[in-house]
């Protein structure tokens, strides 16, 4: 139960910096993704079924108030949450390398699906621009911005994971 407290928390606490201060954090108009983080960085550490859920509601929230499509968000980051717990199975807690490079594929993956869905299918075909101006930099930020972000949800993690071990 203490997990599910702490995950609502984190979701909140990741939206509210993600929305309310971008004007104090953005550079070249891009904001890292922070609950993209999240979702990568607990399907890493939790495997595919945190990762969907995690994705679900952080999606979700999104929708709600940003949404053109209502459960575009939601459907992106819940696939990426499953895709990325698929690396569960190799995870290791001294490894720091593997999740930020999860974390800028996916972030990639996201902005692609993201291009397509809002742009291309209205006929906005200049990719290279979106890539150059929008893809690349919010990449960049948001690897490094999850270089602390990880270390702190993995700490998280970890304080977690003792105290269900002693609860047992």
């Amino acid at each position: 139960m203490k997990r599910v407290i702490v995950y609502f928390i984190e979701i909140i606490i990741c939206f509210v910096l993600q929305s309310s201060l971008y004007q104090f954090f953005n550079l070249a108009n891009v904001m890292p993704n922070l609950l993209l983080i999240l979702v990568v960085s607990t399907a890493y550490m939790r495997g595919r079924v945190s990762g969907l859920v995690i994705g679900f509601f952080s999606g979700l929230l999104l929708d709600i108030m940003f949404g053109n499509l209502f459960g575009l968000y939601a459907l992106f980051l819940m696939m990426i949450g499953y895709l990325v717990g698929y690396a569960y199975k190799i995870y290791s807690k001294d490894d720091y390398a593997l999740p930020l490079l999860l974390i800028a594929i996916a972030n990639f993956v996201y902005q692609f699906l993201y291009y397509i869905f809002e742009f291309l299918l209205r006929g906005k075909l200049d990719f290279l621009f979106y890539m150059r101006t929008i893809i690349i930099p919010e990449i960049i930020y948001s690897v490094a911005v999850a270089t602390v972000m990880y270390k702190l949800l993995h700490i998280i993690n970890n304080y977690l994971d003792r105290n269900e071990n002693k609860e047992d």
